[in-house]
Parts: structure tokens; sequence; C-alpha cells
């Protein structure tokens, strides 16, 4: 596999119709908020868990893109896969430095996601600590989000002693939340010389495009409402160390409201400068 030999900084733009997109568990679920300005929040953890997801299906778990935090997954037990490979013996402190590193490095060669984000794999089997190329910003809705709590009744029953409780019906209330619509932007940096020391290739980078591009489309949920990528703005540095500062290439990316309230995608301008681009920066529009 090829190894990156360019910096990358990149604008993510998603928005969300009758969904939530974030559920906050310290607040009922409810989409997730900046208190002081009323904007939605979607947490880098939640990008990563659909990219995750996409990986996944894509490449069905086999290596090198076997992917290390899933649902019902043992950590340790993964961790304890890369003695077995390496036939080396665990210890349960005190881990020779050289194991520690073998043993990072079969992670990384196998998981995708180890590769890519990073991961803290030094508790109990020691596969020490990844500090990943590819990390993500919260996203950010544009405008404030509007909060919307809907009642919800279930027919149906679960027992036969609640049927005849209910006179052989249930009319038991719930409560669902969403927002009518929002727009969110987020932000990704790519870093060569972490690529370098984690084994990320270009292969890996072409395969990271494609989960962005279509994450939502393999998400589905009824409590997601309809969820959309709608940008991928990225800029390409020549050299590993970069070529421009980040915020200045954001800040290239404007996006203005044209019509109160804002209720879909073309209710905004999206505008791009491309114009007088920094020597050895380029842009590229992926979506």
């Amino acid at each position: 596999m090829s190894e990156i030999q360019n910096r990358y900084d990149f604008v993510l733009l998603f928005d969300v119709t009758d969904g939530n997109p974030n559920g906050d568990p310290d607040a009922g679920n409810m989409p997730r908020v900046d208190p002081q300005t009323g904007q939605g929040l979607v947490t880098d953890v939640c990008l990563k868990r659909k990219i995750r997801n996409y990986v996944t299906l894509a490449k069905e778990l086999e290596p090198p893109y076997e992917i290390y935090v899933k649902e019902g997954s043992v950590l340790n037990e993964t961790n304890r896969r890369a003695y077995q490979a390496l036939d080396i013996e665990v210890k349960e402190k005190n881990q020779p430095r050289e194991d520690v590193n073998q043993t990072r490095e079969w992670m990384c060669r196998n998981f995708f996601d180890v590769r890519t984000f990073g991961a803290v794999m030094s508790t109990g089997v020691n596969c020490g600590q990844v500090r990943g190329p590819v990390q993500l910003t919260f996203s950010r809705s544009v405008e404030p989000i509007l909060h919307l709590e809907h009642s919800i009744t279930r027919m149906a029953v679960t027992t036969e002693a609640e049927s005849k409780k209910q006179g052989g019906g249930n009319r038991t209330m719930g409560r669902k939340a969403t927002i009518p619509y929002g727009l969110y932007v987020g932000h990704g940096f790519i870093s060569p010389q972490l690529a370098r020391q984690t084994g990320f290739s270009e292969e890996d980078l072409s395969l990271l495009w494609e989960s962005l591009e279509h994450m939502f489309d393999h998400d589905r949920s009824a409590a997601r409402g309809l969820m959309t990528v709608r940008g991928l703005y990225v800029f390409k540095h020549r050299s590993a160390l970069g070529d421009a500062q980040a915020h200045q290439l954001f800040d290239r990316v404007q996006i203005q409201v044209e019509k109160q309230p804002a209720r879909r995608f073309e209710d905004f301008a999206v505008r791009v400068n491309e114009s007088d681009l920094p020597d050895g920066v380029e842009l590229l529009k992926l979506v």
C-alpha cells in the first residue's frame, strides 16, 4: 500500500430533516445543543461510528479492514489476538516494550479504525497507544436548532397480563425528539506524519472519502429522519507539513441563510472561494 505524502484539511456539510442527528444521553436523548448559541452539535464520536459501520459493510471485517471499536466487542480479548498471532506471552504487568511495539504494529496492520483514528490499547492486555492521523471536530449547525418533542403511542402489548389489564389493547405513551431541519458543518484533518506511523495508506484514504460520502445511506432509522451529506471540500497540500493554515482554508467555505425559516438545503447559499488559493494547495470537491 502506498504511503500518504500530503496533508489534508477538509470541510464536511450534512443536514437532517425531521430527525435527531445525535442524541444527548445527559438530556433525555434530546438533540445535542450549544446552550449559549442554540446551535446543534454532532460529536466526532458519532461520525466515527458511522464511518466504522460503513467500512464494516463495505469490507465485511476482512483484514486489513477489521474494526476494533464495535458493539459488543471485548477490547482486551481483541488485544490478546495480537499476542497470539505473534506467539508472544501475555504478562499481567511490565510487558516488555518490544512486545508492546510489535503488537501495536499488528493492530495497526489489521484494524482500519486503529490506523485511522488511533486507539488506547494499554488497558489490561497491553498493545500500547496509537495516535490516529485522521481527526474530526464536533459538527455545528449553521443556524440555531428548534427542539420538538412528539407524543407517540404504542398499540401492541408485551405480555398477556398486560393485555388483560388494558382490556386487550395498550395506549402507552412515549416521546420522540426531533429538529425540523439543521445544516451542520464539521472539519477534519489528516497528518501524513502520523499516517506513516500507523500505516494509513492512500487506499485507506480513498475508503475514508467513500465512507464520508455514503455513511448516512446505510444508517437510516426513524429516529434520525433524513440525513444527507451535502458537501465534502478537501484542501490538499503539496507538502507534508502543509502550505497554509487550516482555518484560513476553512474560511473559504461560506454559508449564508437566504430564506427564513430555513427548512431545506436550498434555503442556504454555499459559496466556496476558489480564487487565489495559497501556493501548493489544491481544492477537491468530492461531494
